[in-house]
């Protein structure tokens, strides 16, 4: 193994080497201290030749990272955990950042997700209180709403709208959207209870008409069961939404 790995790096020039599952040559070979003392030799060689080197091993013994404890005789200058848990029928990943030599790093643990765009991860114990505070207005949509406020909400700034079933909820935020879109700007809805078609068919029938903008392309449906994730998932993928579909604020369309 050591020489075709050696072989195979010369031919390529291989920058990036990956060694996946590196448990797997513990049970296909038989004396465990050859291949600790052998694994060590190639990874030094390795670091000597310059290539970044990555490998991956799986959960051991309470306390240990991996189940040959490997990192205790692989100097490693960054270390990475990933967790798999379920808990009341929902699946949930994290990533914690164990050791990172040299740098300033997140210690925590992150909820990520493996989806059909790569590996999303949202450091959401991360997420600083320095953004700023606008002082310009948002209209809802709604004049004498908007008297009330003294001109609107202001910009950046989150309005919890709360009442029982059947109060306006949905329909104070549907006109928000549909101001927003009526000035030209892009605006992202998310519905945890009713599914697009439902949406707009139901708005429609005091007033609205948010379809046109679905058609503009300035208005952003997105529908998912509450069920669907856990807490974290649902972060991620709103953090996505947010990426893609760029609402605007009022004062720039680029701005979110």
């Amino acid at each position: 193994m050591f020489l075709r790995l050696g072989l195979a790096v010369d031919q390529v020039g291989a920058k990036r080497v990956v060694l996946d599952t590196v448990e797997v040559l513990f049970t296909a070979l038989g004396n465990e201290a050859i291949v600790r003392s052998e694994l060590a030799r190639l990874l030094r060689w390795l670091k000597d030749r310059g290539p970044t080197v990555v490998i991956t091993g799986e959960h051991g013994r309470p306390g240990e990272l991996t189940r040959y404890g490997i990192e205790e005789y692989v100097v490693s200058d960054c270390v990475v955990v990933l967790d798999h848990q379920v808990s009341e029928e929902l699946s949930t990943r994290r990533l914690r950042i164990a050791k990172y030599r040299g740098s300033l790093h997140g210690t925590n643990e992150y909820p990520f997700l493996i989806t059909d765009r790569g590996i999303v991860v949202l450091p959401v114990t991360s997420i600083g209180l320095a953004h700023a505070a606008p002082t310009d207005r948002v209209g809802t949509g709604i004049d004498r709403l908007d008297h009330l406020l003294g001109g609107g909400v202001f910009q950046g700034s989150t309005v919890l709208v709360s009442g029982g079933a059947g109060t306006g909820k949905t329909s104070i935020a549907a006109s928000l959207a549909d101001a927003a879109c009526a000035r030209g700007q892009r605006a992202l809805f998310v519905s945890y209870e009713e599914s697009p078609a439902q949406l707009l068919r139901n708005m429609r029938s005091i007033g609205l008409d948010l379809a046109r903008w679905v058609d503009a392309g300035l208005l952003r449906l997105w529908a998912v069961r509450p069920t669907a994730y856990g807490l974290e998932e649902h972060l991620v993928a709103l953090h996505r939404l947010l990426d893609e579909a760029a609402p605007s604020s009022s004062s720039s369309r680029r701005t979110r």
